[in-house]
Order: C-alpha cells, then sequence, then structure tokens
C-alpha cells in the first residue's frame, strides 16, 4: 500500500510547500495575495497530480497504471497539497493580522465598487448578507477557501491524467 503514497505523499508534500510559500511571496508584493495565489493554484495542482501519478506509474508500478491506481495516488497529493496549503496560509494570517486586515479591505472595496452590479444580479437582501458575510470573516474562512480551490481542479485533473496515463499491462 506505502507504494501508492510515496510519490504522492512527496508530490503533494512539495506542492503544498511551493502553494504556501507562493501565498507569503504575493503578500510581499500585493495588498490582497489571496486571488494570486488561487490562479497559481490552477497552475501547481495540474503539475503536482500529473508528475505524482506519471513517477508512480514509471518507477514504482513497472510503467502500468490502472484507473483507479491513477486516481488514488491523484487524490492523495492534491489533498495534501490543500492541507498544507490551508495549514501555512492560516499560520501566515495568523501571525500577520495587518496582512489579514489588508485583505478583507481589499475584498470589502471589491464589493462597495460593485455594489450595483451585485444588486441588480442577486437582489439587495443577498448583497447584505454578503457584506455581514464579509465582516465576520477570519483568517481560517481565507485559508480555508485557498484549500478547497484546490481539490475542486485537483479531483478533475486526477481523473482526466489518470485516463490519458492508463496503461494496463494485458494491452500493448
Amino acid at each position: 500500500m506505502t507504494k501508492y503514497f510515496k510519490t504522492a505523499y512527496q508530490f503533494g508534500a512539495l506542492g503544498g510547500l511551493l502553494s504556501g510559500l507562493s501565498f507569503y511571496v504575493f503578500s510581499l508584493f500585493h495588498s490582497d495575495p489571496t486571488n494570486l495565489n488561487l490562479v497559481f493554484g490552477y497552475i501547481i495542482t495540474p503539475i503536482t497530480v500529473f508528475l505524482a501519478i506519471k513517477f508512480f506509474k514509471d518507477y514504482s508500478n513497472e510503467g502500468y497504471l490502472s484507473f483507479s491506481e491513477g486516481m488514488t495516488v491523484g487524490v492523495v497529493s492534491f489533498l495534501l497539497l490543500a492541507v498544507l496549503s490551508t495549514g501555512i496560509i492560516w499560520g501566515v494570517l495568523e501571525s500577520s493580522l495587518s496582512l489579514f486586515s489588508a485583505i478583507q479591505t481589499a475584498k470589502w472595496a471589491v464589493l462597495e465598487e460593485n455594489k450595483e452590479v451585485i444588486i441588480s444580479q442577486v437582489g439587495l437582501a443577498s448583497f447584505e448578507v454578503t457584506q455581514t458575510n464579509l465582516q465576520s470573516v477570519s483568517p481560517w474562512d481565507i485559508a480555508l477557501n485557498d484549500g478547497i480551490w484546490k481539490i475542486i481542479p485537483g479531483m478533475f485533473f486526477s481523473i482526466i491524467i489518470s485516463i490519458i496515463l492508463k496503461k494496463n499491462p494485458n494491452i500493448s
């Protein structure tokens, strides 16, 4: 069973650490690094999943890969990536309340800037609920949001990559 997880752990951990590091680096240059880090996540997640599955196929499984093996390796790698990323971002935001405050202010400015459009699309009641929710957002909420947006594309890419790299021993 450990042969399934060895590459998944390695690449998931590397992806999670890179994602957490990118959040910190983006925070040095931008007052709201959350959107930039989401974009980085859309790049690092499929790369992490691909490398974990490819290395498992080539170096642990003698060049063969079933769909279920690919999915197992892919899921473990993107879940580890998401958990590490969430933890690191939460730690950064908890240790730098000024950064958290800057992110909250930037989100508030975007909400106010698009007030008319939002009200016309979803109504005043929804806009007011969003305002209330934004006031009560915590560092954990921001970190968890980042982690969730690593899981969703991770699942999609795990399916696609597992299908593409699938090779059974009885098929030439």
